[in-house]
């Protein structure tokens, strides 16, 4: 039987009760310096991993530190942290250890873990990529939006998985915007999508500017703090969140009932899996890189796959053929940590179309109001 394992942190300190349900009742500084003081731990074992061509089992182990944690202490303190958690795994027989959330992104991006352990690790990013652009395309779809027309937004487009994005969609797409805070970073990039696919790219560094009249928004950012508020979309907005912690503000979800948030990443996995662990999702789904590392594992591949800031459109397509070949899929989608029914969408777009008609019709009254008085 093949073996896995898949590192997961606290994105923050209310996660750290999914395991010690005593933190609840403590003071979120204590239980923040707490966790410095925890090991490397393993937290679960799955089994049930299985495809028409293999089995696998795996386990999940914790780097105990939460998204903030990570970026706001020393990076030498957090590697050897998340290297310390890769040697569990080793310990457990894995042969293939995915990295979770910011363990992916901190430092070098995975290179340093693997080059201080005895087995290979990947990120997870190529198969984001792909469940990303999948999902995004079926919601815009279920929105009424015809994709190809649509005016596409990537937030965090400098980034490895941003980039990625950008390529996969300039090859389908005739109106994208990137985002990033780097302008310089930004013009070099659309200036390689002009010669690669001959598409022109609209670049800004500000992005309220940008969500402005985005029709479809991916959101592929490593900030720690919500970036998109309520205020930002348009009605009949469809915001892909790759990002955790998600760079989408829950006051959208409280206040706008006339967009479309959707969790990017989200997979079926064609088995009868049991994680052993409630990460928030339906029975039966993970992440998609949690799922890369499944998928990698069922193949034998043991092997770094996506490590560092560069991806490549045919680590991407590779990974999505590995995928359909072993049965993983994109799954239905979720918000906010909730599963999310097409009757729901359909109410949600019947909400945009009525409130874009009535946002028409006052803008006419306004313009009518202006030439009147000139």
């Amino acid at each position: 039987m093949e073996k896995f394992a898949f590192m997961i942190h606290p994105l923050d300190i209310s996660d750290m009760s999914r395991k010690f349900n005593f933190a609840k009742y403590l003071p979120g500084k204590l239980v923040e310096k707490a966790i410095r003081c925890l090991p490397a731990m393993k937290v679960s074992h799955i089994t049930g991993v299985a495809s028409a061509f293999n089995e696998a089992e795996g386990w999940f182990v914790a780097c105990p530190l939460t998204a903030r944690q990570m970026i706001e202490l020393p990076e030498k303190y957090v590697i050897k942290r998340i290297i310390a958690a890769g040697r569990v795994a080793e310990r457990l027989g894995a042969k293939i250890l995915g990295l979770g959330a910011f363990t992916s992104v901190v430092g070098d991006a995975g290179i340093t873990v693997a080059n201080n352990l005895n087995i290979s690790v990947t990120t997870g990013n190529s198969f984001t990529v792909a469940t990303a652009i999948q999902g995004a395309k079926k919601a815009a779809e279920l929105m009424g939006h015809n994709f190809q027309n649509s005016n596409i937004v990537i937030i965090g487009a400098t980034g490895s998985i941003g980039k990625v994005c950008t390529q996969y969609l300039a090859r389908e797409v005739k109106n994208l915007t990137l985002v990033a805070r780097d302008i310089y970073k930004l013009e070099g990039l659309a200036n390689k999508i002009l010669y690669d696919y001959g598409l022109a790219v609209r670049v800004t560094s500000n992005v309220n500017k940008a969500l402005r009249n985005a029709d479809v928004i991916i959101a592929v950012t490593s900030a720690v703090d919500t970036i998109i508020g309520p205020e930002d979309l348009k009605p009949g907005a469809v915001i892909c969140d790759v990002s955790r912690p998600r760079n989408v503000s829950r006051q959208v979800a409280e206040q706008r009932d006339d967009v479309l948030v959707i969790e990017g990443g989200v997979v079926e996995v064609p088995s009868e899996v049991e994680f052993n662990l409630d990460f928030g999702f339906p029975k039966g789904t993970a992440y998609a890189c949690m799922a890369e590392t499944m998928i990698l594992a069922l193949e034998r591949r043991y092997e770094s796959y996506t490590l560092g800031r560069e991806l490549t459109l045919k680590q991407v397509e590779e990974i999505e053929r590995l995928a359909e070949k072993h049965g993983f899929k994109v799954a239905g989608f979720r918000s906010f940590e909730r599963a999310i029914s097409n009757e729901e969408i359909k109410n949600i777009r019947n909400r945009a179309n009525i409130k874009a008609a009535k946002q028409c019709s006052v803008n006419k009254i306004n313009s009518s109001k202006k030439s009147l008085t000139k």
